[in-house]
């Protein structure tokens, strides 16, 4: 069982209301009601035309996925989808304290930080003959074998590793009793439906349970539910059991990089006095209400860029399809923001040690 601080925020509320906004809903009662983050329309059109010359290459497509990003699993087979349900069971809080001391890896050549040291950790394991994507390996797996696992080649660890092991034997423990050791089975049930395997994971699996209270409303951002389900949908490059005939409905993955991208491109806009707490390294708590409009709108931020989008194709004559989505407008964004950071970190990221991302 989590500790009760890392457990899902609404503790104190969430008997008492009823269920969650879904995400997008969510983004939209947030952006309606923020008082120090705010979209911009004009950022919001000019970030779809910028995005439509895109559509298509490799910057903006589902094959990205695993062509720009050489540790993702290139194959789409049982194994690949257990890899991903691992890393993204795990997919949170790789900022580091300070720009000059990192968690790093390096692997086959190169040097990796943050989320990407994460992944090069995870195939160094693999390569070493340790089956940490197996269920019945990480929730029996001591805390010696997983610092092990995620060692660092700097003197920086990874973060957070005791609750990334607590995390690890709860989730190993419920993928064995009820999906038979095996995400893909999972996957399998959500019969082709992203908005339902989002369900499942977040009513199964604790972790996943990114939900806070914004001014007396119960809400949901499900970032990493929805980071998996993306994910699950490329490593399957959109076929066979990852075919979601409703991709489109999962939102943009409301973190701190994707944020500072929206940020560079004039489509959020933040108050003086949030800028100055970012700057100054402000460490926010999960469910602080900047924290939460920062996410919040974000989330709708990224709808209104899809929707305008769509509406460039309409003009256009063209069929959208699964061209594009508020996944892959994430996935660029993301890109984005890890590329150039001499660009977005202009405006700091928000600091938030927490689970949810």
């Amino acid at each position: 069982m989590l500790s009760s601080t890392h457990r899902t925020r609404t503790t104190e509320h969430s008997s008492r209301m009823s269920a969650p906004l879904a995400p997008r809903e969510a983004g939209k009662f947030i952006t309606e009601n923020s008082k120090d983050v705010f979209v911009e329309p004009q950022g919001v059109s000019s970030l779809a035309k910028k995005l439509f010359e895109k559509i298509g290459r490799k910057e903006i497509s589902l094959a990205g996925w695993k062509t720009l990003h050489e540790l993702n699993p290139q194959s789409s087979g049982e194994d690949a989808v257990n890899w991903v349900f691992f890393a993204d069971t795990l997919n949170f809080s790789f900022w580091s304290e300070s720009q000059e001391k990192k968690f790093l890896v390096r692997y086959k050549g190169k040097e990796y930080s943050g989320y990407w040291a994460f992944c090069a950790a995870i195939n160094r394991a693999l390569d070493e003959g340790i089956p940490i994507t197996t269920s019945f390996y990480y929730s029996n797996v001591t805390l010696d074998q997983l610092q092990h696992i995620f060692r660092s080649d700097t003197d920086v660890p990874i973060t957070m590793i005791d609750t990334r092991l607590e995390i690890l034997h709860q989730t190993g423990e419920i993928l064995m009793k009820k999906f038979g050791g095996s995400f893909l089975n999972c996957v399998k049930m959500s019969k082709k439906s992203a908005v339902k395997l989002m369900q499942l994971v977040v009513e199964n699996f604790p972790s996943y349970r990114d939900e806070g209270v914004f001014q007396g409303q119960k809400v949901a951002f499900y970032k990493r539910a929805q980071i998996l389900v993306g994910d699950i949908w490329a490593v399957l490059d959109g076929k066979t059991d990852g075919c979601f005939y409703d991709i489109h409905k999962i939102t943009m993955l409301a973190d701190y990089r994707v944020p500072q991208a929206l940020v560079h491109f004039g489509v959020i806009r933040y108050s003086e006095e949030l800028l100055r707490k970012l700057e100054e390294g402000f460490l926010f708590r999960s469910g602080d209400r900047e924290e939460m409009e920062i996410r919040g709108c974000s989330i709708w931020a990224v709808e209104l860029v899809y929707e305008h989008l769509k509406s460039i194709f309409q003009e256009k004559r063209q069929t959208i399809g699964n061209d594009i989505n508020p996944i892959l407008i994430n996935n660029f964004l993301w890109d984005f923001a890890r590329d150039n950071r001499s660009a977005v970190d202009v405006v700091p990221f928000h600091r938030v040690r927490g689970i949810y991302y």
